[in-house]
């Protein structure tokens, strides 16, 4: 097996390739095998299953230790533009890489600083990373990507708020009770509690100035946190309207135009023999990065290509000297 196809293997996802879906679904359940002995772990009712849980988990962690090799040699074919050494380095800093090694890291350093044990946890964002190649959570990537600007700015506004009332939180209530308003960041998880709207009640003003400003915070915690909300809800409600848009069918279309081979694309992965045969579709150019290739018969489309075509009826129209608009 080639460096080429191992690549395509473990880094493209593509669910059309058995082998690759194959892949996903195993790295899937060694995942969850690898979480679960680490939950059932922390109970000493099943100590007695403890070499049984240590060995699983040291082979699970080989698994993921090959899997972080493979993708560090493939790098140079994810990143084709870069140099080898650049490639490598960009992989290992992407998301994707530093979740594939924090969920190696803790194996090596259980046994010491707390926060290696606490990167146990990491392992299950690995899940994320997973099912990121499909159309759920690639649904849900793409719409916090495209409205990353407007989250931000939401989230500074949170911010900026929580420190304000608690500075405002201080100066009402520090005098009446200043052990549980000590300073003004003591105020922090009063605020926090209280603008996120979850209230634990273990912290609360009992001055009149104090609950008139905890009531004008309540409220404008109310309305500050629902417009993150609302922008990822508009955001899905923008991409859901852009595929039903785009989910038309293969044979309705009538003259020259583009089709663009996302993940949600049936064309993606097919050979331009396969289009033809299946969709009755003439293929006339394949737009690929800022590089037209030629279609030929046995060549695979890839996701983000640009498919330049038109239909095999107006072809055939067109042979007549008739032209369809």
């Amino acid at each position: 097996m080639n460096k080429k196809r191992i690549f395509d293997i473990i880094q493209i996802g593509n669910k059309n390739d058995i082998p690759s879906r194959a892949f996903d679904i195993f790295i899937s359940v060694v995942i969850i095998l690898n979480i679960l002995v680490t939950f059932l772990g922390t109970f000493d009712q099943l100590s007695f299953l403890k070499p049984v849980f240590d060995v699983t988990e040291l082979v699970t962690i080989i698994i993921f230790c090959i899997e972080y090799l493979l993708r560090i040699w493939t790098a140079d074919l994810l990143y084709p533009s870069k140099s080898r050494s650049r490639s490598v380095l960009r992989f290992i800093f992407s998301f994707d890489g530093i979740i594939d090694l924090l969920t190696i890291l803790p194996f090596f350093f259980l046994s010491g600083m707390v926060m290696f044990r606490m990167l146990r946890v990491v392992r299950i964002f690995h899940l994320f990373r997973i099912n990121a190649q499909y159309d759920s959570f690639n649904l849900i990537k793409e719409v916090l990507l495209e409205r990353k600007r407007q989250l931000i700015s939401s989230f500074f506004i949170i911010i900026i708020l929580m420190l304000g009332s608690s500075l405002a939180m201080y100066s009402a209530e520090h005098d009446a009770q200043p052990e549980a308003f000590e300073n003004a960041f003591s105020g922090i998880w009063w605020s926090v509690s209280t603008v996120l709207t979850v209230g634990y009640g273990d912290i609360y003003p009992i001055t009149i100035t104090g609950k008139i400003l905890a009531i004008l915070i309540a409220f404008l915690g109310v309305c500050v946190v629902a417009v993150p909300t609302g922008i990822i809800s508009a955001g899905f409600f923008e991409k859901f309207r852009q595929q039903e848009n785009s989910d038309r069918k293969f044979h309705d279309i009538r003259e020259v135009g583009e089709i663009f081979c996302n993940k949600q694309c049936e064309l993606t992965g097919l050979t331009i023999k396969e289009i033809t045969d299946k969709y009755d579709i003439r293929v006339y150019m394949i737009i690929r990065g800022e590089l037209p290739v030629v279609p030929v018969e046995n060549i695979r489309t890839e996701e983000n290509d640009i498919l330049i075509v038109n239909s095999g009826k107006l072809v055939k129209n067109s042979k007549t000297g008739k032209k369809k608009r």
